[in-house]
């Protein structure tokens, strides 16, 4: 059941104040009122009102200046403004002074409920558009991830769930899995969706310089004036500041992170007084960070403080299922690139890149297709058109013309690199489609090297 709508009414006559309170409460509403600007402000301070309905003229100060104290206090609030004289003055400093709209006494009721009328269908209208906005800026980020899998699923379902708080997160995941998409794909979603998403790289090198890409530098005064280097803490603002490769932070600069962290404050450097930042943290890393604190390289503090919410950004290799559109979307945006006319690849080509073993991840498979696009003499990539050493296509076949043999090594060269991807020999044999005693008869039989 939805709260009843709140209404502030300020006015200093008795009689106004009563019959308005009478008759808006009979309608439905929720009212409160106050005579003065005193006791305006001090209601406002003390709970939130959907809507203030305030005389322009009142006993204790100027009720143009206390609809700009109002706003301040809720910025949210629609201020419906009561003046005697229906002047364009009156309207402009009233609308200057952030109202909604304003009412001429006497006070129509029959006006007073359509102006109310206005400002809610009004909120309602703002409310759908920013939550169309950020859908939007949500599903265009969302867009980016590319696959259906039901590993690439459960990620972006955490990352829903995530991305609605305010919390700072550590992504972990191997290298070229698109920590930095999944970043911004949370930020998008987050309720700081409109505010800005910047980088830093935490192997950046020498330290001066990252701390003063972070932290930025203390104003100095300089022969053209006051200068400064903001850093990006505090040039997102609201936003969210993305440290890529968290690992590779120098332990001095891990203790300046953990007191933005803790406190929400940093030191410019060379400066004497910290600054306040609002900033949301998203971290990532391809390290083990627990090992790390055993080493001595990262602070025990810092890691729990970026440990708590953690996600996993899963490698390609447990996410076969999503290569055949990861191709596709990588063919479109090289062939849009590159001005060619690449519509696909063969199947052939899909099955062996599905074969492969993806070190580099959707990074490695996007260069691949790259070059690929690049080689294409046709409309559809085929498998002359990848990089020669992906697959093991370089290694050479055995001199001899017996079909046989020729598919004995292909064998080997197929069952020793599902291996390698799956060591779990029931995982791999299920792989494979053999029986795992199959799988082990195979292994013996071609000499396979674990």
């Amino acid at each position: 059941m939805s709260r009843p709508r709140s209404i502030l009414i300020v006015e200093d006559e008795d009689i106004i104040r009563t019959t308005l309170r009478e008759f808006l409460s009979g309608e439905g509403y929720q009212v409160s009122t106050a005579g003065t600007v005193g006791e305006a402000l001090s209601l406002a301070r003390g709970r939130d009102f959907d809507v203030a309905v305030c005389d322009v003229q009142l006993p204790d100060g100027d009720g143009i200046q206390m609809v700009r104290r109002l706003l301040q206090y809720h910025a949210d609030v629609a201020v419906l403004v009561i003046t005697a004289y229906a002047t364009v003055e009156n309207a402009v400093e009233a609308f200057k002074a952030g109202a909604f709209d304003y009412l001429v006494k006497p006070v129509i009721f029959e006006d007073l409920l359509a102006k109310l009328e206005r400002v809610f269908r009004f909120r309602e209208l703002h409310q759908e558009n920013q939550l169309l906005r950020r859908e939007v800026a949500r599903r265009s980020e969302f867009e980016q991830i590319v696959g259906s899998s039901q590993s690439l699923a459960r990620v972006q379902e955490t990352i829903r769930k995530v991305a609605a708080t305010n919390s700072n997160v550590l992504l972990v995941g191997e290298t070229g899995t698109g920590k930095e998409l999944f970043a911004r794909a949370m930020h998008a979603a987050g309720p700081r969706g409109q505010g800005k998403f910047l980088v830093a790289n935490c192997g950046t090198r020498p330290v001066e310089l990252l701390e003063t890409q972070l932290f930025g530098t203390q104003v100095r005064q300089t022969a053209d004036g006051r200068s400064e280097s903001p850093g990006i803490f505090r040039s997102a603002g609201e936003g969210t500041v993305f440290l890529d490769e968290i690992a590779l932070l120098p332990m001095g600069t891990q203790s300046e992170l953990l007191r933005a962290i803790e406190y929400q404050e940093i030191m410019p450097v060379g400066g004497s007084e910290t600054v306040r930042v609002t900033a949301r943290i998203i971290a990532s890393t391809t390290r083990d960070l627990s090992r790390e604190v055993g080493e001595g390289r990262f602070q025990e503090d810092l890691f729990y403080r970026l440990d708590g919410v953690k996600v996993r950004i899963p490698p390609l290799r447990e996410r076969l299922d999503d290569i055949p559109e990861l191709v596709d979307h990588f063919i479109t945006k090289h062939s849009r690139a590159m001005g060619k006319r690449v519509t696909g690849a063969t199947s052939e080509t899909v099955r062996l890149l599905m074969s492969a073993h993806w070190k580099g991840n959707v990074r490695q498979l996007d260069n691949a297709i790259e070059r690929a696009v690049m080689m294409c003499d046709d409309e559809r990539i085929d498998p002359d058109d990848l990089p020669p050493d992906l697959l093991g296509i370089s290694q050479p076949l055995p001199d001899t013309d017996d079909l046989r043999s020729a598919l004995r090594h292909y064998e080997r060269l197929h069952i020793a690199r599902v291996l390698r991807q799956w060591p779990d020999k029931r995982e791999a044999a299920k792989r494979l489609k053999l029986g795992l005693s199959s799988l082990y008869r195979k292994i013996e039989e071609l000499g396979l090297d674990l």
